[in-house]
């Protein structure tokens, strides 16, 4: 395969929940409602390709659409507008995001897979229709790259481009497309530098 995805998703949350586990009596399940991704060349200068972003309508346990918080809103820029102009049904953007990969491997930094994807299906009856052998974490790369593990706990999708001085322009945390995007970045910077090989991007990593 000539290239790998890149990719991030956003998922429901509230003030605290990720520190209490999303178990507050408030809190909303993790449901996943964005996804952003950006292919990697592993070939030549290992260029960005093509983007893929989209929304999803994010639903709870009996199927009724989750409302979007203010919280979440300020937290992503995704309002309850766009959702309803744009948002589609879980099925349809898996779909159209498992065709967007082309069979590639899907690096996130994370198991976003297991945070979202997993979740969502779980709660919403279906089986992911991505196989999880498909998905990596991408700080088992940023390992063989020899980034000091310290360093790598520390780290978030947001934060790698400062990390390694590297410019990403319009970045905006907790937006899954510029997230990708600066994971992206960060992994393009590698791969230029021989600290990474197009073979470690190779699933089972």
């Amino acid at each position: 395969m000539d290239h790998a995805i890149i990719w991030d998703a956003e998922f429901l949350t509230a003030p605290g929940a990720p520190q209490r586990f999303w178990c507050g009596p408030h809190d909303p399940d993790p449901v996943l409602f964005q996804i952003g991704a950006v292919r990697l060349g592993l070939s030549g200068a290992f260029d960005l390709g093509a983007r893929f972003e989209c929304v999803v309508i994010p639903r709870d346990r009996q199927g009724k659409p989750y409302p979007i918080s203010e919280f979440v809103t300020r937290l992503t820029g995704i309002t309850p507008a766009r959702l309803a102009a744009d948002g589609l049904e879980l099925p349809d953007a898996l779909k159209r995001f498992d065709a967007f990969t082309e069979e590639a491997s899907i690096w996130a930094w994370g198991t976003d897979e297991l945070n979202a994807i997993a979740v969502t299906c779980y709660l919403a009856g279906r089986l992911a229709p991505i196989p999880a052998k498909r998905f990596g974490n991408a700080p088992k790369l940023f390992v063989n790259a020899g980034i000091p593990l310290d360093d790598i706990h520390s780290l978030r999708s947001n934060t790698l481009c400062d990390y390694f001085g590297l410019a990403q322009p319009e970045a905006r945390a907790h937006d899954a497309l510029s997230d990708a995007t600066g994971t992206a970045i960060a992994l393009q910077y590698l791969l230029r530098e021989a600290r990474l090989r197009p073979a470690d991007f190779t699933l089972p990593s």
